[in-house]
């Protein structure tokens, strides 16, 4: 994996939570790993699935992206994650396309990617 790869900032808008995140609106921990980066991101992808995100095409050691889309209306969320291998994390940013405020909907994904990331 890419420990350097970059993650796009959070707007101001309360529909985003990065690692990478400095003000706590937007701030998450980044989920803890050991063990091969690349078992770690090929368990990342099937907690994703698992979870109904549509996972994109990635290069070997690449960061994985994925999107979420809303049952109701169809919004989408975007999903980036980055594994660590220096730092023995998981990286990620969690945030929607459209609209100001998601109701707590990236926080909580990821804190369910992290306790399934856990229980594996």
């Amino acid at each position: 994996m890419t420990d350097s790869t970059a993650l796009p900032p959070c707007p101001d808008s309360p529909n985003c939570v990065s690692t990478e995140a400095r003000d706590p609106t937007h701030r998450i921990a980044p989920i803890p790993f050991t063990g091969a980066p690349d078992a770690a991101a090929r368990k990342l992808v099937s907690v994703l699935e698992e979870m109904g995100g549509t996972v994109a095409d990635r290069p070997p050691g690449g960061p994985i992206h994925a999107e979420f889309a809303s049952r109701l209306f169809g919004f989408v969320d975007d999903v980036d994650l980055v594994v660590d291998a220096a730092a023995g994390v998981v990286r990620f940013r969690s945030a929607s396309r459209a609209g100001y405020w998601d109701l707590g909907v990236n926080r909580r994904r990821m804190e369910t990617v992290r306790r399934k990331f856990a229980g594996r």
